[in-house]
């Protein structure tokens, strides 16, 4: 009955939401591939090896293991090696990792006891988690825009963005989750009186615990995270949304 009664208007807003989203996950390749130096590689070979790789392995749920095969599979044709990709691999992660503490920092900032159902601390305490983490991450922005920085040996180097890029990385990582994160808020009913930053918050939450679980496209592990987190004592319309 619920889904009967969502708006059309609404349903077509979620969608498109998800295609942003969706959309989005290619130009995670391309910025690590501009970050290594290999601009010859075209969009459309990024945009392929993103948008198959992320919903395989997450629907496989061994992301880590998938992923990179896929990867590998499809930029092997393109004249790149095992460090390559294994190069954009750890960087295609850190654009979504950068994303999602953003968000999940400005979320707890605006509502720190979104998660409370999660990690059982107070307010006050998660407050606290979320200025750690905008402090960290804009350590690892001055960081990064003072000097080229590169991690690993001298056989294994992985070259990190620069300051530029690393504000890039987190706007990217932003879009991608928040878009996907408000194709849920759009279609959860009014009367609910959930506010989109409680919705992002429990979002990330949920997408990490599904991530942990290791479950295929975290399936009922990210489903009653969505529900502990927002559904409270009337839940059958979050789960219609």
């Amino acid at each position: 009955a619920v889904v009967h009664r969502t708006n059309s208007g609404l349903i077509a807003l979620a969608l498109t939401l998800v295609t942003i989203s969706y959309g989005s996950l290619t130009l995670y390749d391309l910025l690590a591939l501009r970050t290594i130096g290999r601009s010859e590689i075209p969009y459309r070979i990024a945009a392929l090896a993103s948008f198959t790789s992320y919903p395989i392995a997450h629907g496989l749920g061994a992301v880590a293991l998938i992923s990179p095969v896929i990867r590998y599979r499809i930029y092997s044709c393109s004249g790149l090696g095992a460090v390559d990709v294994a190069n954009i691999c750890f960087l295609t992660g850190l654009t979504f990792w950068l994303g999602n503490l953003t968000a999940l920092g400005l979320s707890l900032l605006i509502d720190p006891g979104a998660i409370s159902l999660f990690d059982y601390l107070p307010w006050q305490l998660n407050q606290l988690l979320a200025a750690a983490l905008f402090a960290g991450i804009l350590a690892f922005l001055v960081w990064s825009w003072l000097a080229p920085r590169n991690i690993g040996t001298r056989r294994w180097p992985v070259r990190l963005p620069s300051g530029p890029l690393v504000l890039l990385q987190i706007a990217i990582g932003i879009v991608d989750l928040g878009a996907a994160a408000l194709a849920m808020y759009v279609l959860i009913p009014a009367g609910m009186n959930v506010d989109v930053s409680r919705v992002i918050a429990v979002f990330i939450a949920a997408t990490v615990l599904g991530f942990a679980s290791h479950a295929p496209a975290g399936l009922g592990v990210f489903d009653a995270a969505i529900l502990i987190g927002l559904g409270g004592e009337n839940p059958e319309p979050l789960i219609a949304a």
